[in-house]
């Protein structure tokens, strides 16, 4: 959340995946104010999800061209942008649609599926520490507090196993 958290972030990697370069460029669609947007620019060139481009024609004027980092991102954008256009859009519709250059199609965020090929629902998943997990995620996630946590929250549900109760 460090690297997108916040507005002018998502906002200034909606207008790159426009094909936005030119920080006069940014500053105009976006009208954020240049401290923000130079700070915000330093920031993605820092964490690799941009570079910093001289342009030839202008001697010490740049570019902010997305790096793969920054380009790995757009799915995640999409999946945040299909959220808005489903609950925030006005009733005419989105603002702004992404078609497929080569069919014209729209293109359509599938919905994440479970091992059975089922549309995922929150209620299927399992959470488990992964393999870079802190001690506090181990216990967590995996350990005797995070069944006692399920327990409690199931008693909270008013369900209560026979199993539960012997502990």
């Amino acid at each position: 959340m460090d690297v997108v958290g916040d507005r002018w972030s998502i906002l200034l990697l909606r207008e790159a995946y426009y094909g936005t370069r030119r920080f006069d460029e940014f500053q105009y669609y976006l009208g954020v104010a240049p401290n923000i947007l130079s700070a915000r620019l330093k920031k993605f060139v820092d964490l690799g999800m941009m570079t910093r481009t001289p342009l030839p024609e202008h001697s010490g004027r740049h570019e902010y061209v997305l790096t793969k980092k920054g380009r790995d991102f757009f799915p995640t954008y999409l999946a945040l942008k299909k959220w808005g256009d489903d609950w925030l859009a006005e009733p005419a519709g989105p603002q702004v649609v992404f078609k497929d250059r080569t069919s014209g199609q729209q293109i359509e965020i599938p919905p994440p599926l479970s091992a059975r090929g089922k549309p995922l629902q929150l209620e299927d998943i399992e959470i488990v520490p992964g393999t870079g997990a802190v001690p506090f995620n181990r216990e967590r996630f995996g350990g005797q507090l995070a069944r006692d946590i399920s327990i409690k929250l199931k008693r909270t549900r008013g369900v209560l196993r026979k199993s539960q109760k012997k502990r």
